[in-house]
């Protein structure tokens, strides 16, 4: 089987060589890919060193104005040739060593539709952690979509049921509880997190926190109108 891997990304012009670098020594000869950059609109070097790069397996697309990181993602997917989609952040964070491990219980099972990484042991600062970890409680609750970590940017899933999904800005955090709101199978794995070494984290917590009530919100409101049209 064949898979797209699909990587938002905004100023990482130190990480995605390296990243990209990576994913080709994990999946060579492994399994059939291709690497998706989907640049959102960065102001630093990252598209001349990507189109310089000469990197196997890249495609590059240029957003041509910040549009964030769920609608470059949903381009990506929109661009991507394969049915199995993987998703994982440029920061270097997410260690692509855990790609092939999360493929493959994807594929393990017809009526699994999306494994997600678990940040076990996470390397971010505290404020962070601790943020992150009262926003997963209180989505898990309202959503009932039983994923402790769905801020981990790994994830393999079915590309033509995410594509059947109302699209909005933020969707990328709720795709456990989409999937699982719509009557799919969903598991979750504890997957590796490493250190941001080069650039910084372009969202805000505060920012987030605001945003993630409303999307949840949303959220709540598009698994209700499923269920009851079902």
């Amino acid at each position: 089987m064949s898979v797209s891997i699909v990587i938002p990304a905004y100023n990482e012009k130190d990480n995605l060589p390296i990243l990209i670098n990576e994913i080709n020594k994990n999946l060579v000869n492994q399994i059939e890919y291709e690497i998706i950059i989907v640049d959102d609109c960065s102001n630093d070097s990252t598209k001349s060193i990507i189109l310089e790069g000469n990197f196997k397996k890249c495609i590059y697309l240029r957003n041509e104005k910040n549009i964030g990181q769920s609608y470059s993602i949903i381009k990506g997917i929109k661009n991507s040739k394969f049915d199995i989609i993987i998703t994982l952040d440029a920061d270097l964070q997410n260690n692509p060593i855990d790609i092939l491990k999360l493929y493959k219980i994807y594929i393990s099972d017809k009526k699994i539709k999306l494994v997600g990484g678990i940040r076990n042991k996470r390397k971010d600062k505290y404020i962070k952690t601790i943020s992150s970890k009262i926003a997963n409680s209180i989505r898990k609750f309202l959503l009932n979509d039983n994923c402790n970590d769905t801020g981990c940017s790994l994830k393999v899933f079915d590309k033509n049921i995410f594509l059947t999904f109302p699209k909005f800005n933020g969707i990328h955090r709720f795709l456990p509880a989409l999937y699982k709101g719509f009557n799919y199978d969903t598991i979750f794995v504890n997957v590796d997190h490493r250190s941001r070494i080069h650039g910084v984290s372009k969202y805000g917590t505060i920012d987030r926190m605001f945003k993630g009530i409303r999307d949840l919100i949303k959220v709540k409101l598009i698994i209700n109108s499923k269920n009851k049209n079902d």
